[in-house]
This record gives structure tokens, C-alpha cells and sequence, in this order.
């Protein structure tokens, strides 16, 4: 599960060249995205790859609350989600996104040669506001001892394919993400200490 990542200017490096249009209303100022806010997000269209601004989260049908995240084995078989997923495809860029162990300690993690992660992802046009839905995937091994989920990382090579290949959604979506590098500042600790 991701329920909040952090961006930053330098996310634009490395991803201008395959836009087919510099992007004019992105925000890619360094902070922590929340659900609900407004974050920068890769799609496309006919004339290619392009930057848009979409809040995270689509409302649920009682009104309270959002849905952030949709689970890579069984999006295409909720109503919620099939058709987004289908024609509606995105990614998220991140610099990290943040998981919280059992003790609600903060852990990041990051890719380990320091480039964007780039998060599946997918989205609609909702009561007239472009939203969006990170999936998740099972854990690797690197996210594993902190929380069972994490979000559907692809590789820099596979943002194209993902947005515009329909054939290739069924083999994105049973994707296992690669290593990643797990980050703590602190571990909470007992006052008292069993004797």
C-alpha cells in the first residue's frame, strides 16, 4: 500500500526527453504528496508522452474518504477500476515512497542508484476533475518486513509501453518490482524492557 510519496525538481531530469510537450502548469517543487492533493503525472496521448497535474484518489460512492491505491490481480475485475485501467493508463513519478512498519515507524524506500521510481497507475475524469489510483503489487523482498503491499514500480523502459501498449497490461500488472533501498531514521524504542 502507498498512502504518501515525496517528489522534487530533480524527478524532471531524465524524463523531458521523452515528452512530446514541455509540460506548462507541473509543479515539481520537493515535497510529500498526500492523498487527495494535486501531484504531476506522466500520460499520453496521439502526439506523445506529456506532464499533467491530477489529484490522487478517487472519491468512494459513501462520500467519505479515497480510494488511493487498487491492487494490481484484481483491478481489471472492479468496476471502480477495469475501464481506467484499460484505456486510462499513467505513471507517477516519486523520488520515495514511504511504508509504515507495526511499531508506525516512517521507512522509505527509494531505488538504490538514486533515479525516479516510476509507480503504475491509472486514471479518470471524476464529478469534472482528472483523478488518479496508484497500484499496488505483492511485496519483494525489499519492502516485505515492513508491509505486505507496495505500489507497481516500472522500469524507465516500460513508461511507454504501460501508457500505450493494451496488450501488455495483463504482463505489467503480475510485474514483481525489482530490489529497492530501504531507508529508516529512527526505530522507536521501549521505555520499559521485559526482564
Amino acid at each position: 500500500m502507498c498512502s504518501r510519496y515525496y517528489i522534487d525538481e530533480d524527478l524532471s531530469g531524465g524524463i523531458y526527453e521523452l515528452l512530446a510537450r514541455t509540460p506548462s502548469d507541473v509543479c515539481l517543487t520537493a515535497r510529500d504528496v498526500y492523498p487527495g492533493e494535486l501531484a504531476p503525472i506522466l500520460t499520453g496521448d496521439r502526439t506523445g508522452l506529456s506532464w499533467a497535474s491530477m489529484r490522487w484518489g478517487f472519491p468512494q460512492y459513501t462520500g467519505k474518504g479515497l480510494l488511493i491505491n487498487a491492487r494490481s490481480e484484481t483491478a481489471l475485475q472492479k468496476r471502480t477500476f477495469s475501464e481506467s485501467v484499460l484505456y486510462r493508463r499513467c505513471v507517477i513519478p516519486a523520488r520515495r515512497f514511504y511504508e509504515w512498519d507495526d511499531s508506525r515507524n516512517k521507512v522509505s524506500f527509494s531505488q538504490e542508484d538514486g533515479t525516479a521510481l516510476f509507480m503504475a497507475g491509472f486514471f479518470n475524469l471524476i464529478q469534472d476533475e482528472l483523478r488518479f489510483v496508484i497500484l499496488t503489487t505483492e511485496a519483494n523482498a525489499s519492502v516485505r518486513q515492513v508491509h505486505e503491499r507496495m505500489p507497481l514500480i516500472l522500469e524507465k523502459d516500460d513508461i511507454e509501453k504501460w501508457i500505450y501498449d493494451p496488450m501488455k497490461t495483463q504482463r505489467f500488472l503480475r510485474k514483481l518490482p525489482l530490489p529497492l533501498e530501504r531507508f529508516q531514521e529512527y526505530e522507536q524504542q521501549s521505555l520499559f524492557t521485559s526482564l
